[in-house]
């Protein structure tokens, strides 16, 4: 079976379709588990892969969309949306509970719960952006614009360095 026809990527080519986006879901040889991986199975810059990242502010999950070559300023996830508490990075256990997918897979659509979303402005250098689908051999390309649409992201320079 063609990784695509997998359940968790399924969800994901579903969640595109409702959403109105024309991405197509594409199965790679090669692992997309990291930034740097993807951006070489790829061919092209690690910046214009979006890292999904799940962390928890106050206890809570959140997820911020950052470009693969930048570090999340975590400190700063809560301020940009509007939240108080302390933020950490979710463990492997609390983002499978809040994304129904695995780290490495994780895409920026198809949630098991809405999400309060953050998305990294430094994703429009490039006019397409790849996320993972739902696998770590799965992606897909957006633009910035839509996938900021599609996720209802707030944009914000302030969340990655």
């Amino acid at each position: 079976m063609s990784l695509v026809e997998r359940p968790a990527v399924k969800r994901v080519r579903a969640t595109l379709e409702a959403l109105g986006s024309g991405a197509r879901v594409i199965e790679l040889a090669t692992t997309a588990r990291t930034a740097a991986d993807a951006a070489g199975a790829l061919g092209c810059q690690q910046g214009a892969i979006v890292k999904s990242l799940v962390f928890r502010v106050a206890g809570s999950p959140v997820l911020a969309l950052i470009a693969g070559d930048r570090r999340a300023r975590q400190e700063r996830i809560a301020v940009a949306l509007g939240l108080e508490g302390p933020v950490a990075r979710a463990d492997a256990d609390t983002v499978r509970q809040a994304t129904g997918y695995s780290i490495g897979g994780v895409p920026p659509v198809g949630h098991r719960v809405s999400l309060p979303t953050v998305m990294d402005a430094s994703l429009w250098r490039f006019p397409l952006v790849h996320a993972a689908a739902g696998h770590p051999h799965c992606v897909f390309g957006e633009t910035p614009d839509s996938l900021a649409s599609m996720t209802g992201a707030v944009v914000t320079a302030d969340i990655a360095a």
